[in-house]
C-alpha cells in the first residue's frame, strides 16, 4: 500500500485542520495509507531512526477515526514550526546528529540536512508529500523536488503573499477577524475622541492592511509596499477626525510597513528562514501622530488575533479544494506541482514558481499613494475577491 506524508509549517492559520481532513479521507478513499509528520520539518528532523519507541513524537498514522472532528477547529492537529532543515544552526541539531565537527562551525553558520531528510522518508516508506505553508517552508519542498522527491504543495499564509497563486488558506479569516475588531474599536476611539491606529500582520504584503481597510471603510491605510509620511498622515487623520461628528479616526497599518527614510521594525533572533519578528511600527506611529497633532491615540495590535479560530467558510473551502486538488495529483503520479487559485479557477502551477517573485499588492490599481487610502481604478473584468 502506498503512503502520503503530510506536514504543516510556519504560522498557523484557520483552514489548516479542513484541509489535513480532507487529504485523509481522499487518500484513504482510494487505498493510500497517510502518515502525519508531526511540527513541519521539525519532525522529519528529529525523527531518529536508531530509536523507533520515540517514533511518535514525529510521526503519527492519520486515519477517518482521529481526523473526523479535526475540521471543528482552528490551528493545525500536527503542530508546526519554522525549521528548515537545510539551515540548521549548530544549537538545534538534533543531539543523535550532532558531532566534534558541528562545534567548529562559525558564528552564524548553519548545517544542511537534507541526506537525513531524505533517508527518513525512506525509512518510514513514504511514498510521496503533500507540504501545507507558506514561502517558507514551501521553499524547502523546492529543494526536495530538486532532489528527486515526490512533492505536492500547498499555499497557505494569512499574508496572502505566496507567489503562483492569487489565494492562500488562511487570508480570507484573517481579513474577517480584522473587519471585525476594527469594527469594535471604532466604540472606544468614538468615547474618548481619539485616533486609532490597528496594526495588522503582513511583512513583505499589505494585503491584509488594504482589503480590512477596504471592506471596514477605515480613514488611511498604510501597507508594506508604500513608505509613508508620518507629517502628511498626521495631517490626514487630524483633518479626518475633525469631519467625523463623532471626533474620531481610525487606520490601518501593516507590520511590514516603514517611514520614508526608515526601516521595518524587527527585534529578536532570526529564524531558520533568515526573518526576525516584526511588530511595533504602529505604536511608533502613534507616538507620532500624537506628537505632531496633539490628539490623543489608540494603538491596537490585531497580530495572533486574525489566525485565531476556527476558519470562515471561503478558507474552508478553498482548504478542502486545495486538498482534493493535491491528493489527486498525488494519486495521478503529478509531482512537482503547487495548487493554486488563479482569476478565480483551481488550478497548478510548477512548485519552483514559489521562489521565481514576491507577491504584492498591485499599486497601481487598488492602493492611492498619495492619500494612504484603498482605491479600485477599475472593477471591471476583476476577480471577485481583487487579489
Amino acid at each position: 500500500m502506498k503512503r502520503i506524508g503530510i506536514l504543516t509549517g510556519g504560522g498557523d492559520v484557520p483552514g489548516l485542520n479542513p484541509s489535513i481532513k480532507a487529504v485523509v479521507y481522499r487518500a484513504i478513499d482510494d487505498g493510500y495509507e497517510v502518515l502525519g509528520i508531526k511540527r513541519g520539518w521539525r519532525g522529519l528532523l528529529h525523527y531518529n531512526p536508531e530509536q523507533p519507541d520515540t517514533t511518535g513524537e514525529c510521526v503519527s498514522p492519520l486515519t477517518k477515526s482521529n481526523t473526523r472532528t479535526i475540521d471543528r477547529s482552528g490551528g493545525t492537529m500536527l503542530h508546526t514550526s519554522r525549521t528548515n532543515p537545510a539551515k540548521v544552526k549548530a544549537s538545534d541539531v538534533p543531539p543523535f546528529l550532532r558531532t566534534d565537527d558541528h562545534a567548529k562551525l562559525p558564528p552564524g553558520g548553519t548545517l544542511d540536512f537534507t541526506p537525513h531528510i531524505l533517508r527518513v522518508l525512506s525509512l518510514l516508506k513514504i511514498d510521496a508529500l503533500i507540504t501545507i505553508g507558506g514561502d517558507d517552508t514551501l521553499s524547502y519542498s523546492v529543494r526536495l523536488h530538486r532532489e528527486g522527491f515526490p512533492v505536492v504543495a500547498i499555499p497557505k499564509t494569512m499574508d496572502n503573499d505566496v507567489f503562483g497563486t492569487d489565494y492562500c488558506i488562511g487570508f480570507s479569516t484573517a481579513v474577517t477577524r480584522s473587519v471585525d475588531f476594527i469594527t469594535k474599536l471604532r466604540t472606544p476611539a468614538g468615547s474618548h475622541e481619539r485616533i486609532a491606529i490597528v496594526e495588522l500582520f503582513g511583512r513583505n504584503s499589505g494585503e491584509t492592511s488594504l482589503i480590512s481597510a477596504y471592506l471596514a471603510g477605515v480613514d488611511r491605510a498604510i501597507i508594506s509596499e508604500v513608505p509613508f509620511d508620518p507629517e502628511r498622515l498626521a495631517k490626514f487623520l487630524f483633518e479626518d477626525k475633525r469631519s467625523n461628528p463623532s471626533n474620531y479616526a481610525i487606520m490601518t497599518i501593516s507590520e511590514g510597513a516603514q517611514m520614508v527614510g526608515g526601516n521595518v521594525v524587527e527585534y529578536g533572533q532570526e529564524d531558520a528562514y533568515g526573518h526576525k519578528k516584526l511588530g511595533g511600527i504602529g505604536a511608533i506611529t502613534g507616538e507620532a501622530i500624537q506628537k505632531l497633532t496633539g490628539a490623543h491615540t489608540i494603538y491596537q495590535q490585531v497580530a495572533y488575533l486574525m489566525r485565531s479560530g476556527e476558519p470562515d467558510a471561503l478558507d474552508r473551502m478553498v482548504a478542502i479544494s486545495f486538498a482534493s486538488l493535491a491528493t489527486d495529483l498525488v494519486i495521478n503520479n503529478e509531482f512537482g506541482k503547487l495548487v493554486a487559485l488563479r482569476e478565480g479557477k483551481y488550478t497548478v502551477v510548477p512548485i519552483e514558481t514559489i521562489s521565481q517573485g514576491k507577491k504584492t499588492v498591485d499599486i497601481e490599481e487598488l492602493y492611492d499613494v498619495e492619500n494612504y487610502r484603498p482605491k479600485v481604478s477599475h472593477l471591471y473584468d476583476k476577480p471577485m475577491f481583487l487579489y
